[in-house]
C-alpha cells in the first residue's frame, strides 16, 4: 500500500535481517502531513525481503542526506511516481498499470511460485485469509493440472516403493 509505503522511516528497516516493519500508514489530509495506525490490525506486520531489494534500499537511503531514523525514507508522491511509470511504460511498451496494481502484480506471482493463501495474506496484511482468496481465486484454477501432477508423481514413488 503506497501509505505504508511512505510512512516508512529508517527505524521500520532491519539489514540485517532483511526485513521491514509495517506498522504506520501516511496520507496528506487538508495539506497536512498524517501518520496514522495501518489500515487493519493484521496490516502491522514485519516481512522479508531479497537481499538485491534491501541493497537497493540501503543505497537510496545512502544517498538521502541528513536522513534521521524517524524521518520517512520515501518522501514521493502519487503523481511523480505514476510519472515514473508512465515513462517506463512507454519505454517497455507494457500495459498500464496503478501504482496499487503492483501490490496485485506481487501477490500473483507469489500465488504461481506456490504460496500459500495464509501465507500471502499475511504478507499482504490482508484482515483474514478469505479476503486474499476472495480477491486472487480467479488465478487458482490454472493449479488444477500442477495438482493432478503432484498426485501422479506421489502415486508413482509408492507404487515403486
Amino acid at each position: 500500500r503506497m501509505g505504508e509505503l511512505t510512512a516508512l522511516t529508517p527505524n521500520d528497516i532491519d539489514f540485517g535481517n532483511n526485513s521491514i516493519t509495517i506498522n504506520k500508514s501516511y496520507r496528506k489530509i487538508d495539506g497536512k502531513d498524517v501518520i496514522t495506525k495501518p489500515k487493519t490490525l493484521k496490516s502491522t506486520r514485519t516481512i522479508l525481503l531479497p537481499d538485491f531489494v534491501m541493497s537497493e534500499i540501503k543505497q537510496f537511503m545512502d544517498s538521502s542526506y541528513d536522513l534521521k531514523k524517524s524521518d520517512r525514507v520515501f518522501t514521493i508522491t502519487k503523481n511523480p511516481l505514476r510519472n515514473a511509470m508512465d515513462k517506463a511504460i512507454a519505454i517497455s511498451g507494457v500495459k498500464r498499470i496503478r501504482i496499487h496494481d503492483l501490490r496485485h502484480s506481487h501477490a500473483s506471482l507469489l500465488i504461481e511460485l506456490g504460496a500459500s493463501p495464509l501465507l500471502i495474506a499475511e504478507r499482504l496484511g490482508h484482515k483474514n485469509v478469505k479476503t486474499t482468496l476472495n480477491t486472487y481465486s480467479h488465478l487458482y484454477p490454472n493449479k488444477q493440472a500442477q495438482i493432478i501432477a503432484m498426485i501422479k508423481q506421489n502415486s508413482i514413488k509408492q507404487v515403486s516403493a
